[in-house]
């Protein structure tokens, strides 16, 4: 099937656009606080603070700004002067080189890099003292990801919007309304990533693998969609916990580490 083709069948699909509103009406919206955040109890979810939650973002940044940063230049994100330092266990970035790019494709990731390094100096600097360091950050965890452009975008792709879905599942924790409209236009920007590569991928016709149950495939792979959208134009949002199994690659509960983050991340928010 043509990507033209599957665009035609989606927007001209009744059954796609009813069955969110169908789902809503029969089970409502939410599963609660306690399970949004993995194992945690709901007195703990509710004591989380503004100051977790933008946390829990920067360990995602520190690991989308290296990965860009490293697939552009061949240098971490320390080397570009973005600070690293802060609380918690800090760790060296390991793995991962420059890749070989058309200049089309190098041109949006070379974007997308200097956004991502300025949302860790933006976070890091709204929280001042409070602000988490670089956890450990192996960007070899899937040896993928750098050998070529279509493995460069495959994982970008992934990255971003896992990105956009985090800040969606964590907007309904935060209680500044400052904050609240500081992060959304973070998620924007990282939409507006996600909305880019996920057409460069489809261009490309590389079908890539999902990384959860959750994850809505682009174009050209199996049920693809040109964005990352369900049947009532809503973007997926995935809880601080279903991140994190992503992340770790483990959805086993009480899971700390593993996949990306070797040593897990730093902050309060840091088991699936």
């Amino acid at each position: 099937m043509t990507k033209a083709q599957q665009l035609r069948d989606l927007v001209g699909s009744e059954t796609s656009r009813r069955a969110f509103a169908r789902s809503v009406m029969v089970g409502g919206i939410g599963a609660g606080v306690a399970a949004a955040f993995g194992g945690a109890t709901t007195a703990q979810a509710q004591s989380l603070t503004d100051v977790d939650i933008l946390n829990f973002a920067l360990n995602l940044e520190y690991l989308e700004a290296e990965f860009y940063t490293v697939a552009t230049t061949g240098q971490r994100i320390a080397d570009a002067g973005v600070g690293v330092s802060g609380m918690g266990r800090a760790g060296e970035t390991v793995g991962g080189s420059r890749v070989a790019m058309n200049d089309r494709v190098m041109t949006v990731a070379m974007q997308i890099a200097l956004d991502e390094r300025n949302h860790v100096d933006f976070l890091r600097q709204a929280l001042g003292s409070a602000a988490v360091a670089k956890p450990a950050i192996n960007l070899a965890a899937l040896n993928v990801g750098f050998n070529n452009v279509n493995e460069f975008l495959t994982v970008a792709r992934a990255f971003e919007d896992l990105g956009v879905s985090a800040y969606g599942g964590a907007a309904a924790f935060i209680s500044n309304r400052s904050i609240l409209t500081n992060a959304a236009q973070i998620a924007l920007t990282e939409a507006q990533h996600a909305g880019v590569l996920r057409l460069l991928v489809s261009d490309a016709a590389i079908a890539v693998p999902p990384v959860d149950a959750l994850d809505v495939l682009p174009l050209m792979s199996p049920n693809g969609r040109l964005f990352q959208v369900d049947g009532a134009g809503r973007s997926t949002i995935r809880t601080p916990g279903q991140v994190l199994a992503v992340a770790y690659g483990s959805a086993q509960g009480g899971t700390r580490a593993g996949g990306f983050f070797p040593n897990g991340v730093n902050g309060t928010i840091v088991s699936v």
